[in-house]
């Protein structure tokens, strides 16, 4: 997915939920499925989450990077290796792990 298009997708679902950026969490993985719902313990029917493919682990940091920086949501770069090319954020609750 183009990395304007995936940014925009992720801002605007955060936006459309009403929550505030900075109960948000946002990662990269290569496995989206694994790393929000097992590793992050994300509700999948009832929480608040996204994902979505980047071109390239390039474009995921470059993304997860940008919206950690300028939305100051929780999450930290540098993870992850070349097949890490999906971008992901969950809004953040009493039951998820960070």
């Amino acid at each position: 997915m183009d990395k304007n298009v995936l940014l925009t997708d992720i801002i605007n679902y955060i936006q459309g939920i009403g929550v505030n950026f900075q109960n948000w969490y946002v990662g990269i993985a290569s496995d989206p499925e694994k790393r929000v719902f097992n590793d992050h313990n994300v509700d999948r029917a009832n929480g608040n989450w996204i994902y979505g493919p980047a071109q390239n682990s390039d474009s995921a940091r470059e993304i997860e990077d940008y919206i950690i920086t300028n939305y100051k949501t929780k999450g930290d770069t540098g993870g992850g290796d070349n097949s890490t090319n999906y971008v992901y954020a969950y809004r953040i609750t009493a039951s998820t792990r960070e």
